[in-house]
């Protein structure tokens, strides 16, 4: 995980730059600012219209009582592509239209649901979220509890302790 971040933090940062000095030795450096101004406008145009689509497309299938498990995905890729698509550099330029793009979005968007299903998957089996019950469907956003087909019912302990906060209170 740390050596992940230090990538992500450390490394990509002094790669973007790079990159750009070299660039901007090619073609120029108003040139160059020029080109990151104007993809982060067309990101941020494309991040928004999308978006849009993506939000209507989450309303639609809610008012037919269905999850939006793909919609919530491809918005939370949105959200890292506008990041992205912002930040100054090629690389998380790309990147970010990668993410944005609706061709490969919702590509990107089943992948990460199956990633995430399995990780819920594996944390039930190695016991560390006892008493959350994953049913595995088309949805993996779709939870379930084990004993109640619509997931109404959750199931938990308590034990009641005794009340020192009224005690207080008096």
């Amino acid at each position: 995980m740390f050596s992940k971040l230090f990538l992500l933090f450390a490394i990509m940062p002094i790669v973007e730059i790079a990159l750009l000095i070299n660039v901007g030795g090619i073609i120029g450096g108003w040139n160059t600012v020029a080109i990151v101004i104007v993809t982060a406008f067309v990101g941020a145009w494309l991040v928004r219209n999308e978006g849009i689509a993506t939000f209507s497309k989450a309303q639609q299938k809610m008012a037919t009582g269905e999850m939006p498990g793909q919609q919530m995905a491809e918005g939370l890729l949105l959200l890292v592509a506008g990041v992205l698509l912002v930040t100054p550099g090629f690389i998380t330029d790309i990147i970010g239209f990668l993410l944005a793009m609706p061709v490969t979005r919702p590509l990107l968007a089943r992948q990460l649901m199956q990633h995430m299903a399995v990780r819920v998957v594996n944390v039930h089996q190695q016991g560390s979220a006892q008493g959350f019950y994953h049913q595995q469907s088309q949805d993996p956003f779709q939870r379930r509890s084990h004993n109640h087909p619509d997931g109404d019912v959750f199931e938990g302990e308590y034990e009641r302790k005794p009340d020192d906060d009224q005690n207080k209170l008096r």
